[in-house]
């Protein structure tokens, strides 16, 4: 349980700088499809999952 816990709060502190390199991918994935109806519920998503992956590794590392 401890472990979950320290991941969540890794993320959540993750949140606010990864923001700008999910913005960046979500324009890259842009270029090659038609996401303009869902780009900022790409960018939401691509930037809580860069979070969690990012409060893993700090967790494990």
């Amino acid at each position: 349980m401890l472990n979950i816990i320290l991941t969540i709060v890794f993320s959540i502190v993750m949140l606010f700088f990864m923001i700008f390199p999910a913005m960046k991918i979500t324009e890259f994935i842009g270029k090659f499809f038609k996401i303009k109806k869902y780009h900022d519920l790409i960018v939401v998503l691509v930037t809580i999952f860069l979070s969690i992956l990012i409060g893993l590794f700090l967790k494990f590392f």
